[in-house]
Parts: C-alpha cells; structure tokens; sequence
C-alpha cells in the first residue's frame, strides 16, 4: 500500500453526490409502485368478491386489510375515473379507470427504474 492516500475533501466526506443518492430514490419509487400494484389486485380480488358474493363481509383480519387495500387505492382511482369516462356498452357502462391506473403503474415502473 502506498503511504501517500489523496484525500477527499470533507464535505465530499460528509454529504452524497447527486449520483449516489439517486439511485435509492428509483429504487424505492419502484417499491412504492409495485406495493400499489399489489394493493391494485387485492382491489380487484375483493371487488369480484363483493360482485359474486353479494352478502359477504370482510370480518376480522380481512375488514382491517379490505379497509387498508381500499384507503389505498380510492384516491387514485377516483382521480383517473374523473378523467376517463365509462365505456358505454348498450345498457351497461364499464369502468375503465382500473385498468387505466393499472396500465399508467405498469408504465411508470421502468422510468422510476432509471432514476
């Protein structure tokens, strides 16, 4: 080993590049994003549930996890359905903020990758 180290400035020493510090940033929006993701199946799930199963009640562990996926995932839901209107299928409408929120989720998980 050489005797002679080149030293690093001291707020080198103490504060993180831009560069460094970006990395744990994309990481953790895409632990953000695929939470939500999850959360957005768990939605799913329990809206064919409550679609089949008319008279079912979460009850328990499963009302503290049905009130949590749906905390969750209302706000934005509600926001994209204010902008995407329902399809209109004769008599019937669909709603397509669901999907759209999926598909935006599924899409904005490799940009926050490359932060």
């Amino acid at each position: 080993m050489s005797a002679t180290k080149t030293k690093q400035p001291l707020l080198r020493q103490v504060f993180l590049t831009k560069a460094e510090l970006m990395p744990g940033v994309g990481e953790l929006l895409v632990t953000i994003m695929r939470m939500f993701l999850f959360a957005l199946f768990g939605r799913l799930i329990l809206d064919y549930i409550r679609m089949f199963a008319r008279s079912w009640q979460p009850r328990g562990v499963f009302l503290f996890l049905a009130e949590a996926i749906y905390s969750i995932t209302d706000k934005p839901t509600a926001l994209v359905r204010k902008f995407v209107p329902p399809l209109r299928l004769g008599s019937v409408s669909l709603d397509l903020s669901f999907l759209v929120l999926f598909f935006g989720v599924q899409l904005l998980i490799p940009l926050a990758a490359r932060l």
